[in-house]
């Protein structure tokens, strides 16, 4: 939805690759996984141990240029697309983050949030830490170059920092040897890999795979360490294997609707989201329509279902920076209508239904019901393809403290009458299992239950 939630940070990593052609498939990598993260971004190239990275706030394609590009290379590199969930937006804290410790160099890109990360700052401080950035990617970082001081390797101070962080987290650790991958034990922040001729590739999502030509391999399992050097590839899990708990946004908003995370097609998922509200609240109406982009998909879902014509009912202007980046609910409003329009064509002396992905504070969604009035829609029936937010999120998703989310203050009833619509139904939270074939939920929705799966230094905030 517009202006409704923060997305995450991706991550892309490349082993192997031809010296003078890295640059330009991190280059693509990156811009594929754009939509993870818009603050700012950055590559760090390994070119025979010797570690560049070239980062600033902006986007891939402002960031970046043919002279940019040029200047790096090597055979390895990793690379990071941010949105600020730990620290500030500022160009210090854009990743990835590179160290110069007493075995080397170190880089590392980091998907995720940690919700221990306050304690282990303290702690590192204590023994005489000194931080340059306000992320805990750094806590990370210098956790893995304090370990490697006394381990025999890279992986091992890997796997000793797994062990010690909590939360949610993908990461790519690259020394001036070896590139590693590794995915929290929950599974909650998504990593992929492929195959590239002789390279291995690694990405949030699979569409920076295909972006790059790079055949899909797998997913890296929940608690998996991979590791890749001139000895080859070989994996591990240092941590005992768990349930894992998948976030379930991924499938509902953040991810691509061409990804496919731990074997379920985003776009499926999100047509049957339509399709199971479709069932569930039957409505006499003309038209259909979505909320883009990932409304879109929900929408046609409950056309389907429903037999309801789809329809185009708004035009978006991709080149206005996102609506949930700015300041205040006025500058917030006005970019939402500068964002979003609708064809009066499509609705006008039509009863509509409008799906999208979720409602957060609920001003954004009430301008976009006005416009379609506006244009002439007779009626709007507002269709979300989530349950309602009820609880923020400490794994790396910015969903707000519970006194800035509608559904914790009003009833459903209200909440319709509130953003001008006839009628507004939710997905449940039981209905979440549906949507991605899962009966077992090994997926985290504690965003709307409170059932949170790691609780070490959160647990005064979640009472």
């Amino acid at each position: 939805m517009i202006g409704s939630l923060h997305e995450e940070c991706g991550v892309f990593g490349v082993y192997g690759a031809p010296r003078d052609e890295i640059s330009s498939l991190m280059y693509y990598g990156l811009f594929a996984l754009q939509h993870r993260g818009q603050e700012s971004c950055g590559i760090a190239v390994n070119d025979d141990a010797k570690i560049t990275c070239r980062k600033d706030m902006g986007l891939v394609g402002e960031v970046f240029n043919p002279e940019t590009l040029e200047s790096l290379k090597g055979t390895m590199a990793i690379g990071h697309v941010r949105y600020s969930t730990t620290g500030a937006s500022t160009a210090v804290n854009a990743q990835p983050l590179v160290t110069h410790y007493v075995k080397g160099t170190l880089s590392i890109a980091h998907n995720g949030n940690l919700t221990n990360c306050d304690n282990l700052r303290r702690e590192l401080e204590d023994k005489g830490a000194i931080f340059t950035t306000t992320t805990d990617s750094e806590v990370i970082c210098y956790l893995i170059a304090g370990l490697r001081s006394s381990l025999p390797s890279v992986e091992d101070a890997v796997a000793g920092a797994m062990s010690k962080i909590r939360g949610g987290y993908a990461l790519l650790v690259m020394s001036p040897a070896k590139l590693i991958a590794a995915r929290d034990p929950l599974g909650l922040k998504p990593l992929c890999m492929g195959k590239l001729g002789d390279s291995i590739v690694f990405a949030s999502e699979s569409c920076a795979l295909a972006a790059t030509g790079a055949e899909f391999i797998r997913d890296v399992e929940p608690g998996e360490v991979v590791i890749l050097s001139r000895h080859g590839m070989r994996s591990v899990f240092p941590m005992e294997k768990i349930k894992p708990r998948k976030c379930i946004f991924e499938y509902i908003y953040f991810a691509r609707p061409d990804s496919r995370i731990d074997g379920v097609s985003v776009f499926e998922s999100r047509i049957k989201a339509g399709e199971v509200l479709a069932r569930k609240s039957p409505v006499e109406a003309d038209v259909v329509t979505g909320v883009p982009e990932s409304g879109i998909d929900a929408a046609l879902g409950f056309s389907k279902e429903s037999g309801i014509p789809y329809v185009k009912a708004f035009v978006k202007n991709s080149y206005i920076g996102r609506t949930f980046i700015k300041p205040t609910q006025q500058s917030r409003k006005s970019s939402v209508k500068i964002k979003l329009n609708p064809i009066s064509e499509a609705v006008k002396g039509k009863r509509v239904v409008m799906c999208d992905d979720s409602i957060v504070r609920g001003t954004t969604i009430a301008n976009i019901v006005k416009m379609l009035r506006d244009a002439g829609a007779t009626e709007v029936h507002v269709r979300i393809s989530s349950p309602p937010f009820m609880h923020p999120c400490f794994y790396g998703t910015d969903v707000p403290s519970c006194e800035n989310l509608i559904a914790c203050h009003h009833s459903i009833e209200e909440i319709s009458r509130i953003i001008g619509a006839d009628s507004l139904v939710y997905l449940s939270a039981e209905e979440l299992s549906e949507i991605v074939s899962d009966p077992e939920r090994t997926f985290c929705d504690a965003c709307f239950t409170g059932d949170y799966p790691v609780t070490d230094g959160i647990e005064e905030q979640i009472k």
